[in-house]
């Protein structure tokens, strides 16, 4: 039975992590995004985020995206810095046309930082990306 269920691979989706300034506190923040440089529409994206180390876990958030139109990304949370020190995974699920994907992304402890930046696809900024 196990082996009937086909999830295709996911390509063409991604997360990254943004350091960027906030006008209303004035402050650089980092934002985590997700990005669909698909050239169809995601929809139903289902995204569960959590930190973890040996010896902490965070509290589970989640979100809904109930259209992701292709070629665009939409932000999914604010990232406090302590956070870097944890591994740092984002699981995400969405439906393309009748099939189901499903796709987790780490960040693994410290690799989030100002020395990691790289150019993000389609927003025109540097930032942590998970492909």
């Amino acid at each position: 039975m196990k082996k009937d269920i086909h999830i295709p691979k996911v390509e063409g989706v991604y997360i990254a992590i943004v350091n960027e300034y906030n006008d209303v506190y004035q402050t650089q923040d980092w934002n985590a995004y997700i990005i669909n440089d698909k050239d169809v529409d995601l929809d139903t994206v289902i995204i569960v985020t959590s930190g973890y180390s040996d010896s902490k876990t965070t509290s589970v958030f989640r979100k809904k995206i109930d259209k992701l139109p292709k070629k665009s990304y939409a932000k999914i949370e604010l990232i406090q810095e302590e956070l870097f020190a944890l591994n740092n995974q984002f699981k995400v699920t969405f439906f393309e046309g009748n099939a189901m994907y499903d796709k987790t992304y780490t960040f693994r402890k410290n690799t989030i930082n100002k020395n990691a930046l790289q150019p993000v696809p389609l927003m025109k900024v540097r930032g942590v990306v998970v492909k």
